[in-house]
């Protein structure tokens, strides 16, 4: 018999419960400062040192972080589903619980790239300075998809989403294009499970939607549950 196809979107309210802030505050200013100085190919340009610290900051408070309940939940749901997570989150809390199949669409922050050549690509769990450079001498930068550049993640993401037969959504305002988009590339009669304990949507939005107003550790262990018992 066929496993199901469970695809799981996940966002910022995925691993604020392990400890990691969510960036970007009521204001819309990211630790501070304004997004485009710190994610952006122009802030990037003008004070690289600024955009290295940044990112310097959230590799290390991702160092003394683990994963939540949530995420191990997710670990358990693979046991009886084929599971994919496409992750808006540039931590690896997924990947620490323990889940086989992660996609992340905006990079990686234990990842770092030359700055002429996307595709080489190279683990990094310490700071990355100005002087850090590839085996051809090109600095290097972190492996984040900046405003204003492509998500080269995106088409494979919509591939995974239009086999969903389940949809879950975690921890995310559903603001965020083009992962916002994810959700319109299921089938009308998939199911729709979204968590939150502040849901931005309403029942009536999608076709056959479940709305879990409770935060990550606790909505996703009750949801995976009641799946797994079914």
């Amino acid at each position: 018999m066929r496993k199901k196809k469970i695809v799981v979107l996940t966002g910022a309210g995925m691993s604020a419960e392990s400890g990691l802030k969510t960036f970007r505050d009521a204001n819309g200013l990211w630790e501070g400062h304004d997004v485009m100085e710190v994610a952006s190919p122009q802030g990037f340009a003008k004070n690289p040192e600024l955009v290295f610290e940044f990112y310097n900051q959230r590799r290390r408070q991702l160092l003394q972080v683990t994963p939540n309940d949530g995420h191990k939940a997710l670990v358990a749901l693979e046991k009886e589903f084929h599971v994919n997570i496409i992750t808006q989150n540039v931590d690896n809390l997924h990947e620490q619980a323990g889940s086989k199949n992660v996609l992340h669409l905006h990079g990686e922050l234990l990842k770092v790239r030359s700055i002429t050549d996307e595709s080489k690509v190279l683990d990094w769990t310490r700071d990355l300075n100005l002087g850090d450079i590839d085996e051809k001498g090109n600095q290097l930068r972190p492996h984040i998809v900046w405003f204003g550049e492509m998500v080269p993640m995106l088409e494979p993401a919509i591939t995974i989403t239009q086999e969903a037969d389940i949809l879950i959504i975690i921890g995310t305002s559903m603001q965020v294009y083009p992962a916002a988009s994810l959700v319109n590339y299921v089938s009308n009669d998939t199911p729709i499970y979204f968590i939150d304990p502040k849901p931005s949507v309403n029942a009536a939005d999608f076709n056959n939607l479940s709305i879990i107003p409770q935060n990550a550790s606790k909505g996703v262990p009750n949801l995976v549950t009641k799946l797994i018992g079914t």
